[in-house]
Parts: structure tokens; sequence; C-alpha cells
């Protein structure tokens, strides 16, 4: 004859209301504690993006070929998002606010607002900053989702505002906007990948600080400019 376990009192969590309980053995708990499911694994999160920035810079050896976006990104339930909305409804002569999109009807995602740095005054301007710019923002904000710097599963919960420099000059050059689409394009992707990154980062900064010149102030130090 095999020796039962000490009793155990154990409340039943349906009858806690009332004080009540029921005895049970120290072998059937154990049996019990057998067949409970293991916990299932909780997935990976992401965590909540409330504000990220970034800017960067790519340029082809011509002047107006420079893409010098600054992005910030963040929640469509935060500031970011209101942002947007303020943006989007509250349109101002000379810096309208748009969508990225690849084409007419085809908005990208996450929801992405350009904004022109320059006050807008040129008909050719326009064309190019609403055409061959767009267009390239509009890839490198999907080129991020590919690359993974973006994550695919939060598009539709985050947004991105794009200030956009396009050199005034271009309306009185040749341009080529194959060479425009790349460097805005690269500059895009480049600038998200930053911000979702946070580079460049603080230890970075401080190691590096005293040997960076900004360089149009080192120009004006050198009286050039």
């Amino acid at each position: 004859m095999t020796e039962e376990l000490p009793l155990h009192y154990v409340f039943d969590k349906h009858l806690l209301g009332s004080g009540r309980g029921s005895f049970t053995t120290g072998t059937e708990r154990i049996n019990m504690a057998k067949k409970k499911p293991a916990s299932k694994s909780k997935k990976k999160s992401t965590g909540r993006i409330v504000l990220r920035t970034g800017e960067a810079l790519v340029e082809s050896t011509e002047g107006w070929s420079a893409a010098e976006p600054e992005v910030v990104i963040g929640a469509l339930d935060g500031p970011v998002g209101f942002a947007i909305a303020n943006m989007i409804g509250n349109q101002t002569k000379g810096h309208s606010k748009i969508y990225a999109i690849l084409n007419c009807d085809v908005q990208v995602r996450p929801v992405t607002v350009m904004v022109s740095k320059v006050t807008v005054n040129s008909e050719k301007y326009t064309n190019i900053l609403m055409g061959t710019v767009q267009a390239a923002i509009a890839n490198g904000v999907l080129d991020s989702v590919r690359n993974g710097d973006i994550p695919k599963n939060i598009v539709n919960d985050i947004g991105i505002i794009v200030s956009v420099w396009l050199d005034p000059s271009i309306v009185n050059e040749a341009y080529d906007p194959e060479v425009l689409f790349r460097t805005n394009r690269e500059a895009t992707a480049k600038a998200i990948s930053k911000a979702m990154n946070h580079e460049p980062g603080i230890d970075w900064l401080l190691k590096n600080q005293d040997s960076i010149q900004h360089c149009f102030h080192q120009l004006a130090v050198e009286k050039k400019l």
C-alpha cells in the first residue's frame, strides 16, 4: 500500500467569493501540475514608436542633385500622427503638404507626408518636386520596409514626415531626372534608417565632436561665403 501525501486545502477559483474550498492530496496536486499546459511564448514586440528623427545627405557631382531630407517618424496615435493630420488640413502657399505616392492613386505605407523647405513659386520647380522627387521619396520609404528598417507589421500604425530639400537652381539647369531620382530615393531610405536606429549615437557624437566641422561654417571661416 502506497503512502498518500498530506492533505492540502485548495480554494476553488469559482468559489473564492464564498470562502469555500476543497481538500486535495499532495499526489493530486502533483498530477494537476503535470497536466497544466505549457505557457505559450510571446511574440516579440517592436515596441511603440513615439517620435524618432533622422537626416541624410546624398548627392552626385552636380549641385542640383543634392538630396537632404529630414524625417520625423512616429505612431499615428501620437504627436506625429496629429502633426500629419494638421499638415494635410492646414495647407500653406509655397509649402504644400502632399502624400508620397508611387503614382497617382498609389499612396505608400507607412503614410508619408512631404513638404518643401524651399518656398515654391515656380511651375517647373513644382513639377520636379511633385514628380521625380515625390516618386523617389515614395520608393525610399518602401525600400526601408523591404530592408527591415521599418518592420512590416507596423506600417499601418506609424507615419513619416519628410522635409525636402530641392536646390532652387535646378529650374535653370539641364538636370537629369534619373540622377535626381536616385539621390532622393537613397537619401530618404538613409534618413529613415538613421532615425529607426538612433544614428549617429551619442557615444560616436561625443567622440567625434571636435573633429567634425560644419561645411558652410568652414567656408565662412575661410571667407568663401
